[in-house]
């Protein structure tokens, strides 16, 4: 049964991606944007089933704008896809204050404002599903992307949360975890100013292997796509959902490698315990 799904981000990646395969799927998509104008022609090619609204998550006055105009013009929305963002790139101390506060705000705040202004009508409609777009950063971490994961591992807890709090009023989340995917994402990527202190460090490694392309991109953007409207679609679809190789492996031994530390920690304060007695 045709939809209608709710997009940030629409314009490139992953979220013009979903925009295309829903829309060639006969649903209907509210597909926001910064630029509107980028979506011009999807529109043309859809004029019946594509509604193209002004959104920039730096802007929290815009966020609530977007949404309420969007549930004005709808009867019913019913998955939110809360994907915009972008990356950015350097060792910690690199980083610009300007770039800190722009990476929060625009991927952790926006995507907390964005939740927070569609609930009230979510809860009046009786119910439906939000998407958040996080990564494997949302779960592991690689060097040089620290404020990146910050904001990963920030809304992916803050998902939780809510998940728990809205479950009353029929409204769920899913979590998507794509691993390295094949998207514009390196070329929108916001990158510090290299120090020669860093050069020769896993942080250096990792920005060398950004700028000469061997840094290993397995994932198909149709694929994780089409894999993340199955599982907004199906009746009960899982609160996290790891996509591709990479992120299910990487995911998995950070998982067991934090399983382990736990298990050590146990066995030491049973140890403790013993000697006390």
């Amino acid at each position: 049964m045709p939809k209608t799904w709710l997009i940030t981000g629409a314009t490139s990646g992953l979220g013009l991606e979903m925009a295309q395969q829903l829309l060639a799927e006969g649903h209907t998509v509210i597909a926001t944007a910064r630029r509107p104008e980028a979506l011009a022609q999807l529109g043309q090619r859809h004029p019946a089933r594509l509604d193209v609204v002004h959104l920039d998550l730096l802007e929290p006055d815009s966020i609530i704008s977007a949404i309420e105009s969007a549930f004005e013009r709808h009867e019913r929305i019913d998955v939110i896809v809360s994907n915009a963002g972008y990356g950015l790139f350097g060792a910690a101390e690199e980083l610009s204050n300007a770039q800190i506060d722009r990476q929060i705000a625009a991927n952790l705040a926006g995507s907390i404002h964005l939740i927070r202004a569609a609930l009230p009508y979510l809860r009046k409609q009786g119910g439906g599903r939000i998407v958040q777009v996080s990564s494997e950063g949302g779960q592991i971490a690689y060097p040089g992307f620290s404020l990146y994961h910050a904001t990963k591992w920030g809304i992916e807890g803050f998902v939780e949360s809510v998940a728990q709090e809205v479950a009353p009023f029929g409204i769920d989340f899913i979590i998507a975890e794509p691993g390295p995917t094949g998207t514009n994402f390196g070329a929108n990527l916001d990158l510090a100013e290299a120090s020669p202190a860093y050069e020769e460090t896993p942080a250096g490694t990792v920005r060398r292997a950004i700028s000469d392309g061997s840094f290993e991109i397995k994932g198909d953007a149709a694929r994780t796509v089409a894999a993340i409207i199955a599982a907004a679609q199906s009746n009960a679809p899982p609160l996290r959902l790891a996509l591709g190789s990479t992120a299910c492996s990487s995911i998995s031994q950070a998982l067991s490698a934090r399983l382990a530390a736990l298990e050590a920690q146990q066995e030491i304060a049973a140890s403790a315990d013993r000697q006390d007695l």
